[in-house]
């Protein structure tokens, strides 16, 4: 018995697109993993929590502080688009 394809197949042989071929190979990568998943589940919930403490520590709300109302914010926010620098 030989590994060859039989020599009589009419249709030709379609490929996968590439990017398809990079998700087949990783999603059948994660099925293989044991201890993987678990480390891979622990670095995703400590980005979730980084990106959750950065954006209430180093992004705070200054249009909410700055006005009181929706009114003076889109104002604001009018002015500093069309101003130019």
């Amino acid at each position: 018995m030989t590994d060859r394809m039989p020599d009589n197949t009419s249709a030709p042989v379609r490929r996968a697109s590439l990017p398809m071929r990079i998700l087949r190979f990783y999603i059948e990568g994660f099925r293989a993993m044991t201890v993987g998943r678990k480390l891979w589940a622990l670095i995703i919930i400590k980005v979730i929590i980084l990106l959750g403490v950065f954006k209430l520590w180093l992004m705070p709300d200054m249009l909410k502080s700055n006005y009181d109302n929706d009114a003076d914010r889109a104002r604001a926010v009018r002015s500093s688009l069309i101003q130019k620098r």
